[in-house]
């Protein structure tokens, strides 16, 4: 079929109604952007769901992070999007405000460096993300390690994807799954959640038709629980070895606590116990608390669009955000914000 019949179909489909997730933050921001959803029938619905690191990471992480900037010997290294994230007592923006040394970086090898000309203090970067990124940490452990840089320190807030897609599973009806991390991963790993969740799954890009197309194929294999790759110029079926060997090497899974779904087993990466010295104390931060009335928790899992929360637009912007979503540009809420 040719893109014009997609849309087409896509559009005037008047079948069952079909609950889709996107899981990534990068395809949300595609899709809103793109005014996908606005081209799509009534009957088909594209929710965000938990893709977002910033928007699943819990307050206890970020209190941590403060906890540790208040020490005079720890420079603190983060994303920018971090800065803003709420914690239990106030969010890293903060901080530095408050005399912590905090720095945003735009990559973790940045730090190496620091650490490296500055032997006085410790470089701690705040370790957030998915299989995506989790490979540069572990190649800033292998540099840090090859040069004798031993005053870096990570805590990780890391996730991995399958759980997370398992724990939603039979909830929808379909998913568009994470194109850059399947790129690290592969695809092949979700083939046994489709097939006892019996829904498709599907790996795609991030242009506009690339995106259709996959939503399409949802649609059409409704029922099935079978995965397809739409992005076969950088995602394989068994993914980037190279990379998944260093992550293995550095990294072993372990349980995770996610904003909205509680903890998962195995659904976190956590420095190895041969590289502990390295770790800041990532392990058992687990309390999460949002702020009165916000209900990122439940946009994050699909329960809620962020315009169902009663401070969207209203007490929570952008500009004074009182939730991770509206945070972060790959955040649901930042996103139906911007493009309203």
């Amino acid at each position: 079929m040719t893109n014009t019949d997609i849309l087409s179909y896509l559009k005037n489909y008047n079948g069952p109604d079909v609950r889709l997730m996107e899981i990534c933050g990068s395809h949300t921001a595609a899709i809103v952007r793109s005014g996908i959803r606005t081209v799509l029938s009534d009957k088909i619905k594209m929710i965000s769901g938990p893709g977002c690191p910033v928007c699943v990471t819990v307050t206890s992480y970020i209190d941590r992070l403060i906890e540790l900037s208040e020490n005079p010997e720890n420079v603190i290294c983060s994303f920018g999007d971090l800065l803003r994230v709420p914690g239990s007592r106030g969010c890293l923006e903060e901080a530095k405000a408050g005399g912590g040394d905090i720095r945003m970086l735009y990559s973790p090898i940045e730090m190496l460096k620091l650490a490296k000309d500055d032997g006085l203090h410790n470089y701690i970067f705040a370790a957030v993300g998915f299989e995506t990124t989790a490979p540069v940490y572990a190649s800033l452990m292998e540099s840090a390690i090859e040069n004798g840089v031993n005053n870096i320190r990570l805590l990780t807030s890391l996730k991995t994807m399958p759980e997370v897609v398992k724990r939603i599973g039979g909830k929808m009806d379909g998913y568009l799954l994470p194109g850059h991390v399947c790129t690290v991963t592969g695809y092949a790993l979700y083939e046994p959640i489709a097939a006892k969740a019996g829904v498709p799954m599907v790996a795609a890009g991030f242009e506009d038709r690339n995106i259709l197309q996959a939503v399409f194929a949802l649609v059409k294999l409704k029922g099935r629980g079978v995965v397809r790759n739409f992005y076969p110029s950088v995602v394989t079926r068994d993914g980037n070895t190279k990379a998944l060997e260093s992550l293995d090497r550095f990294f072993e899974a372990g349980s995770a606590a996610w904003r909205g779904l509680g903890s998962m087993e195995d659904s976190g990466l956590y420095l190895r116990n041969e590289y502990e010295r390295f770790d800041a104390g990532s392990r058992d931060l687990t309390e999460d608390r949002e702020n009165s009335g916000c209900h990122c928790s439940k946009v994050i899992t699909g329960e809620e669009r962020s315009t169902d929360c009663p401070l969207f637009g209203k007490a929570c912007t952008p500009s004074d955000p009182k939730g991770a979503c509206m945070v972060s540009r790959e955040g649901a809420c930042f996103n139906e914000f911007i493009n309203r």
